[in-house]
């Protein structure tokens, strides 16, 4: 036998002693219970390994991804002792709050309108018990009516009312001048304007509120505030968030309305169109058959035709989809007769329905109330005295003047 031959001869015996070996060793390991090593399996979100590489994600596509390469977040199995329900993490539900009733806090904001109106009330009541009253001192009564923000209409109205009653019955006390004074405010701020805002379903539909006026006046708070108005009355509110323009106002609105319970529409978009967000607000409330939808819209000027032009536009597509019930207009009580111009506008341009007067408490300027009812012809139907959350009330005409001369 050549060398060649012994070596093949040999290496087949090595070779069949290997094969034996290895069909022992898998038996014992079986028998203790060991685990054949599997090949690594493909992740979520990963190629399998020779993968071409435009299909590979980048560091950037991992952003969030965990050390796992899952974007999830993963929970721990339970063990034999704990359910799945116990391996949960808490679940933490925001708290809804329940608005202050309308009535509450019409008390509430009476006192603080009696503490900030003091020239109109009881500036006057000083002036018209000091007796025989001379030419100057009805000139004092004028200056007083006119400081307060009446109007020279309203105050010559007033005023030339108040003497007629003086040389009707002569000099009187401060209780019969009191009373005097109250029945002719009462007949300026006229009750018999109809103050209700539109809040309930008209014909099978939300009702449709807009809410308007310039920059800096509130609107968006007083949206959020007339949200809770109505939650605390039991209403079905839609929220839509049109000032696209303002950064976070959407998320401001949001919020307000989160707090009561009440749903959002808005664009996650900074600059979308507004008059779109509002239609898709009054879409919304419809399928969600609401009692109403509340519209915030961006604050403008009034003196910007091109802004002007746009609310008209929303107005217009809100109306494609469903009328207009109320178009509130927001004013700054402090602004006086400069805001008269401002409600003009707005008026020619969407037809203003009411007047919500915000921040009475700051300032003496009471008799703004008459001016601007006169000016446009509708009432004011909500006044807001204050930064809290429930500081706006349905307006009282016989409550205002009574706080007031109080």
């Amino acid at each position: 036998m050549s060398a060649i031959d012994t070596f093949w001869e040999f290496f087949a015996v090595a070779v069949g002693l290997l094969v034996v070996l290895g069909g022992l060793a898998a038996t014992l390991l079986r028998g203790r219970g060991g685990a054949t090593r599997e090949l690594p399996r493909e992740q979520p979100g990963r190629p399998a390994p020779g993968a071409p590489a435009d299909e590979r994600d980048t560091d950037a596509d991992r952003g969030d991804r965990d050390d796992r390469g899952s974007s999830v977040d993963t929970l721990p199995a339970p063990t034999d002792d704990t359910t799945l329900e116990e391996t949960l993490p808490p679940v933490t539900v925001p708290e809804v709050e329940r608005p202050e009733a309308p009535q509450t806090r019409l008390q509430r904001l009476r006192a603080r309108l009696a503490r900030s109106n003091t020239a109109l009330g009881q500036g006057l009541l000083a002036l018209l018990s000091r007796g025989d009253l001379d030419e100057q001192a009805w000139e004092d009564v004028e200056d007083t009516l006119l400081t307060a923000d009446l109007g020279v209409e309203a105050t010559t109205q007033l005023v030339d009312s108040l003497r007629t009653r003086v040389r009707v019955h002569g000099n009187a006390d401060e209780a019969t001048v009191r009373g005097w004074l109250r029945e002719e405010l009462v007949a300026l701020v006229d009750p018999a304007m109809d103050r209700t805002v539109v809040s309930s379903r008209v014909d099978g539909r939300p009702a449709v509120i807009l809410v308007v006026g310039v920059n800096g006046t509130g609107k968006t708070t007083t949206v959020g505030k007339l949200a809770r108005v109505l939650v605390a009355e039991d209403k079905d509110v839609v929220l839509g968030a049109a000032d696209t323009f303002r950064a976070a106002a959407a998320d401001q609105l949001q919020t307000w309305g989160a707090r009561v319970g009440v749903p959002t529409v808005r664009s996650d978009r900074e600059g979308a169109d507004p008059a779109a967000v509002a239609f898709d607000a009054v879409k919304g409330a419809a399928e969600l058959e609401a009692d109403v939808v509340i519209i915030d819209t961006a604050g403008r000027l009034h003196n910007k035709v091109g802004l002007m032009d746009e609310l008209g536009k929303v107005k217009r597509v809100i109306e494609k989809q469903s009328p207009i019930d109320e178009v509130l207009l927001v004013l700054d009580a402090t602004t006086g007769q400069n805001g008269l111009r401002q409600a003009e506008v707005f008026s020619e341009v969407v037809g203003i329905t009411g007047i919500v007067l915000t921040k009475l408490d700051g300032t003496a300027k009471g008799g703004i109330v008459v001016a601007v009812q006169r000016k446009l012809g509708v009432p004011v139907k909500l006044i807001g005295l204050g930064e809290g959350p429930d500081d706006l009330a349905p307006f009282d005409p016989e409550g205002f003047v009574d706080a007031i001369i109080d």
